[in-house]
């Protein structure tokens, strides 16, 4: 009797025919069976056809909403499907795939909801630019109801909880987006530091959430908006801080934006004295996941190569190839698609994280970050 149910249990944790688990967890044991009441296709794949939001092989999201705020910017709400934890920090960014002519596109934007608030949905605000492709369609032409990919939120721009007692928010143009989070969440915690923020756009116009933070300056006498316009006023000059906000050089600061800026301002701490009192954001070629959109896959040992876009992985890159392929639960749990990573960078489309030369990734849920060449 024993033998048979040690035989039941390893036949139910198998994911499908022919496909064993590098372990098995009594966790599986249900969707084991599930995999073998539906073999050829896994429960995921019938429950993405219920509702799209139901992958458990990657986190999804669709656009619920999409607000103007600018000429050039916009709000994008999006509700998370399952696996996405709304445990992020203000301040922090998304990674972001949208398909736009049968490709895939990602990029990372920085979070301008409330963690744990908004029913669970979270938003990024952005601004379209000339040379953004992605930003421009987020801004001008996806509809609600459109299915994206996510990553999970990551960044070290990340404002603690409980807040420092005093603050200085520096920021220009879509700078703003992290620290609106931040002055969102201060909020609805009901904190109320002591708050100089000083924000620099070209207009009024151009200024991005510009009603409500002068909605915040009425509201809250311990929040000071300083707008420097600098078709008017010029760009902020670091050698007049003192005539802004006296006691800037006891706050604990925050900026985002321009790298001249950023510049600007590291040097005018670092010249203080008190550069760790600085925490700085910089929208460099890593938040906007370089080479995120897919490359050049080469199949080492069988020396096939394939173009695959930037949500195809290299699990299913491989077998499209028809190569023979290592896999098992295809869901990133077992371990058994683990191949090594002979050159280039891969991204885990679950977390966002990008591996490269030398690393063992799983390639069931991996896909090429720019050309690549794996050990098979």
């Amino acid at each position: 009797m024993g033998g048979k149910l040690r035989s039941l249990t390893r036949w139910s944790v198998a994911p499908a025919r022919d496909v064993e688990t590098a372990t098995t967890p009594k966790v599986n044991v249900l969707r084991g069976l599930a995999a073998r009441a539906t073999t050829p296709l896994l429960p995921d794949d019938y429950l993405k056809l219920i509702n799209p939001l139901w992958s458990a092989r990657e986190l999804r999201g669709v656009v619920v909403d999409v607000r103007r705020e600018t000429e050039d910017s916009a709000t994008v709400v999006i509700k998370p499907g399952w696996g996405f934890s709304g445990n992020y920090l203000p301040g922090q960014y998304l990674g972001i795939g949208l398909r736009v002519d049968g490709r895939w596109h990602w990029r990372s934007y920085s979070l301008t909801s409330v963690p744990r608030q908004d029913g669970g949905h979270v938003s990024i605000t952005v601004k379209a630019t000339p040379e953004g492709f992605l930003s421009t369609h987020l801004v001008n032409g996806v509809q609600p109801g459109t299915v994206v990919r996510l990553a999970t939120p990551k960044g070290d721009f990340a404002l603690p909880d409980p807040a420092p007692p005093s603050l200085l928010f520096i920021t220009a143009g879509s700078g703003i987006t992290p620290i609106m989070a931040m002055l969102r969440s201060l909020k609805a915690r009901g904190e109320r530091p002591d708050i100089v923020h000083i924000h620099s756009a070209r207009t009024a116009e151009d200024v991005i959430f510009h009603d409500e933070l002068r909605t915040l300056e009425q509201e809250q006498p311990n929040y000071r908006l300083h707008l420097q316009l600098t078709a008017e006023m010029g760009k902020i000059d670091f050698a007049e801080l003192d005539e802004v906000v006296a006691d800037w050089a006891d706050r604990s600061a925050w900026a985002c934006g321009p790298t001249e800026m950023l510049d600007a301002a590291e040097d005018t701490w670092t010249r203080a004295g008190i550069r760790d009192s600085l925490h700085t954001e910089r929208f460099t070629i890593a938040r906007t996941d370089k080479g995120g959109e897919g490359g050049t896959v080469l199949f080492k040992k069988s020396g096939q190569s394939v173009e695959v876009d930037g949500a195809t992985t290299l699990l299913q890159a491989g077998e499209d190839a028809g190569i023979q392929m290592p896999f098992g639960c295809r869901m990133g749990i077992c371990q058994s698609c683990v191949l090594p990573l002979e050159s280039g960078y891969v991204r885990d489309i679950r977390s966002g994280n990008e591996h490269g030369e030398g690393d063992r990734i799983q390639t069931c849920i991996s896909t090429a970050s720019g050309d690549c060449t794996i050990d098979i």
